[in-house]
C-alpha cells in the first residue's frame, strides 16, 4: 500500500514536472515568436525598398497621418543616405515634421539637407520650410525674439540665393513680420524706459525703431514717443522735429494729433529742424 502510494507520489510529480516543462515551453515559444515578430517587423522597414516606403509614406500622408509617413521617410533618410531617395524622403521628412510642429526637428532636417543638396532643385523650397519653422517659433513682443531674427535670416536667404523661386513672395511677407516684431520688442523696451522717466534709455529704443525698422508699423508710435520723451526733458527742437515728421507723413494719425496737442501745452508747434537726425531718418519712412 506504502508502495503503491509512492509510486502514485512519483507519478504526479513527473506529471507535474511535465506540465510545468510544458507550459514553460509555450512561454518560451510565444516568447520567441513575439520576438521573431518583433524582428521581422524590424527587417521589413529596413529591408523594404526606399521607393516603396516613399509610397507608403505619401499614403499616410494622403491619409492625415503625418507622424507615420514622418516616420517612413525618417527611415529612407537612414537607410539610404546621399543617395535620390534618401534626398527626396530628407524633403519630405522636413516638411512633415513643419506640418507637426516638430520645429526644431524640421529646422535640424532643413539644414542638412541645406548642406548636402544646396543646388538641388528642392532647395529653395526646403530653405523656405526652415523660415516657416522659425517663423512658427516667434513669441510675443514681451519675450525673447531670436527666432524673429532667424525667420528674417532664413527668408533672406530665399529671396536672395532663389530670387526667381515661387517662395519669394512669402519670404518677404514673412520678414516683414518679424522685423515688426522686432520693432515691437524695442517699442515695448521703450515704453518700460518712458514709464520710469528714464528718457535716455527710451529715446535710443524709439530710435532704433525710426532708423532700422522704418518700413514696419511701429514707427508712428516710435515718433510720438520721441516727442514726449524729448519734450519731458526739456529738448524742445528734437520734440518738435518729431511731431513735424510724424505729420508730414502720418497727417491723419491719432499719433500725430496727440504729439501736437502735447506741443501746444506748452505754446509750441510742430517745425521740423533739417539737421536733425529725426529729419534725416524721416526721408526714409513708409509715407516719405
Amino acid at each position: 500500500m506504502n508502495h503503491v502510494r509512492s509510486v502514485g507520489m512519483r507519478k504526479m510529480a513527473r506529471s507535474a514536472l511535465v506540465s510545468l516543462v510544458l507550459i514553460g515551453a509555450g512561454f518560451g515559444i510565444t516568447a520567441c515568436q513575439s520576438d521573431r515578430d518583433i524582428d521581422i517587423t524590424k527587417l521589413g522597414m529596413e529591408t523594404d525598398p526606399p521607393e516603396t516606403l516613399y509610397n507608403q509614406g505619401l499614403a499616410n500622408m494622403k491619409a492625415g497621418n503625418l507622424s507615420e509617413a514622418s516616420r517612413k521617410f525618417d527611415a529612407i533618410d537612414k537607410q539610404n543616405p546621399f543617395t535620390e531617395w534618401g534626398r527626396k524622403a530628407l524633403v519630405m521628412s522636413t516638411f512633415t515634421k513643419y506640418r507637426l510642429g516638430r520645429n526644431d526637428e524640421a529646422i535640424a532636417a532643413g539644414n542638412r539637407y541645406m548642406n548636402q543638396y544646396p543646388q538641388s532643385e528642392d532647395s529653395a523650397y526646403v530653405q523656405y520650410l526652415i523660415g516657416l519653422s522659425y517663423s512658427k517659433q516667434v513669441a510675443d513682443v514681451t519675450q525673447d525674439q531670436r527666432a524673429a531674427n532667424r525667420t528674417i535670416e532664413a527668408m533672406n536667404k530665399v529671396v536672395k540665393d532663389y530670387p526667381n523661386s515661387e517662395y519669394v513672395e512669402d519670404a518677404q511677407a514673412k520678414i516683414r513680420f518679424a522685423r515688426d516684431q522686432l520693432a515691437g520688442k524695442e517699442m515695448q523696451i521703450g515704453r518700460y524706459y518712458l514709464e520710469r522717466k528714464e528718457y535716455l534709455a527710451a529715446v535710443r529704443r524709439f530710435r532704433n525703431v525710426v532708423e532700422q525698422y522704418s518700413n514696419t508699423n511701429q514707427v508712428e508710435e516710435a515718433l510720438a514717443r520721441l516727442a514726449e520723451a524729448y519734450y519731458a526733458m526739456g529738448i524742445v527742437e528734437e520734440a518738435q522735429t518729431a511731431a513735424a515728421v510724424l505729420g508730414r507723413n502720418y497727417p491723419d494719425s491719432q499719433w500725430y494729433a496727440d504729439s501736437y496737442k502735447l506741443l501746444q501745452s506748452g505754446g509750441v508747434e510742430p517745425r521740423e529742424n533739417r539737421g536733425s537726425w529725426i529729419s534725416r531718418a524721416g526721408a526714409k519712412l513708409i509715407g516719405a
